[in-house]
């Protein structure tokens, strides 16, 4: 049972919730999972910017996939292309520079993005996001279709790399 109250102190009564997230998230602050296809509600910038895996797959579901990053510094997400899957990023935190393209070696989309700003990446355009600040890059991404296999947690670059 939980004592719901909103940000504006608007008591909602106890209740039992199964996807409180945010309550679970924060008595284990080190434990995120994917909590698709299940119906699911969050602080999705709380989420975000307590995430400190290179990336953490929150949602799976048939069609869509939100994805948590944390993107060091002078680290880049790294040149891709999904042929089928378009992609939306929202910057929570940090600056870096976005990238895109129609071949890998003519990336003549260039924005320099920081907190609040929004990309939205066309299936088959090459792209690339790049740390240039002084604080890791926080952000969120939703892909329609899914791209990751549902649960997807790479700790660090590397391993997503390895995968």
């Amino acid at each position: 049972m939980y004592n719901s109250n909103d940000m504006y102190g608007n008591s909602y009564g106890n209740y039992y919730n199964p996807y409180d997230y945010m309550n679970y998230y924060n008595m284990n602050p080190n434990y995120i999972r994917d909590y698709g296809p299940e119906p699911f509600v969050i602080n999705i910038n709380e989420a975000t910017m307590q995430n400190n895996n290179f990336r953490t797959a929150l949602w799976t579901g048939k069609r869509l996939q939100v994805t948590l990053m944390s993107i060091n510094v002078g680290e880049s997400i790294g040149l891709e292309m999904h042929p089928d899957v378009d992609q939306f990023i929202r910057i929570e935190q940090g600056y870096g520079l976005v990238q895109m393209g129609n071949d890998k070696n003519n990336l003549n989309f260039e924005r320099k993005v920081y907190d609040d700003f929004a990309i939205i990446i066309p299936a088959g355009k090459w792209h690339n996001l790049t740390n240039i600040g002084n604080v890791p890059i926080k952000l969120y991404s939703i892909y329609a279709p899914p791209n990751h296999p549902k649960g997807t947690i790479h700790k660090t670059k590397a391993d997503a790399e390895h995968e």
